[in-house]
């Protein structure tokens, strides 16, 4: 578990940022994280799982779909993802974007960050 994101979560998450996850996940993954892993939806303010979604990144279609249901412009969007083709298409979409390369991607980007500013409503 990356407690370092997690601490960054729950920092966007007390300035009114909504932080959702998008996984691409099957039956196994699906049966077996959400137990084992309880900081990720707990820490979040919504999963989106691919098994239930029936579609799966990198699909335009996909983020199209979290976006609307979370009512943002893509411009207003953040995400990461370890998989370059994942953030390749985000990026197409519009969102801003970021490969994770490492453990320290997420970390580095909030490096300089202003958590004491509250989110715009």
């Amino acid at each position: 578990m990356r407690y370092d994101v997690i601490e960054i979560m729950t920092r966007l998450r007390e300035q009114s940022h909504r932080v959702v996850i998008l996984s691409n996940t099957n039956r196994l993954h699906q049966n077996y994280w959400p137990s084992h892993y309880t900081e990720i939806a707990a820490f979040s303010d919504f999963l989106y799982l691919s098994q239930d979604l029936v579609m799966r990144k990198p699909d335009l279609v996909i983020y199209k779909y979290v976006l609307q249901s979370e009512g943002f412009a893509a411009e207003n969007a953040i995400f990461f993802d370890d998989i370059e083709e994942n953030v390749a298409a985000a990026a197409q979409f519009g969102i801003k974007s970021w490969h994770v390369s490492d453990k320290n991607t997420v970390a580095k980007y909030f490096a300089n960050y202003d958590f004491s500013i509250p989110a715009k409503q």
